[in-house]
């Protein structure tokens, strides 16, 4: 029997089908469209059951070409909260993977367009789920220096879109407090 998870208040309300061609369908363009197809297919995902596919779809959203004076950004910012909300809600029993390990290595092995921004992003990611869900170990096999909050946010006002180190840190903050 299918599971059903219940709305995220951070995305839009996707239709009742959706499929992966929605995304593909978009071509080579990771524009304010291409982003908001993959806010609502997350969300699609996330509402059927499927919690660490929805994460790589909010993955995809934060690694479009954005550059801050997009329409689509006014109703549906860069889909932090939304990151944190489902790694908060989801139910032991709904696989998520280990979504720190996921970050860690996304962001150690990001490349080209624009890799400092979409790395600076995952690690923001990282972080919080660092914050949200402590139980998530580090790869102990995957060498890397994780990176303090302060750095993510002064690389993510050096690489991000206006706002966006504070977008990130507002809700980092708000995840610490629950």
């Amino acid at each position: 029997m299918p599971v059903c998870l219940p709305p995220c208040p951070y995305l839009p309300v996707p239709p009742t089908q959706m499929a992966a061609s929605a995304l593909s369908a978009h071509g080579s363009a990771r524009d304010g469209a291409f982003y908001l197809t993959a806010l609502t297919y997350g969300h699609y995902l996330w509402q059927n059951g499927q919690a660490a596919r929805a994460i790589l779809k909010l993955d995809r959203a934060l690694l479009a070409d954005l550059h801050g004076d997009e329409p689509v950004l006014h109703d549906w910012p860069l889909p932090y909260e939304a990151m944190a909300w489902f790694l908060r809600h989801t139910p032991p029993d709904v696989f998520i993977g280990n979504p720190r390990v996921h970050f860690q290595h996304l962001a150690d092995r990001m490349n080209e367009p624009r890799r400092e921004q979409r790395r600076w992003r995952t690690w923001a990611c990282w972080a919080l789920c660092r914050s949200v869900r402590p139980e998530f170990p580090a790869d102990p096999l995957h060498k890397v220096v994780e990176p303090s909050r302060e750095l993510i946010a002064e690389k993510l006002t050096t690489h991000g879109i206006p706002g966006e180190a504070d977008l990130w840190l507002q809700i980092l903050i708000k995840t610490t407090r629950l």
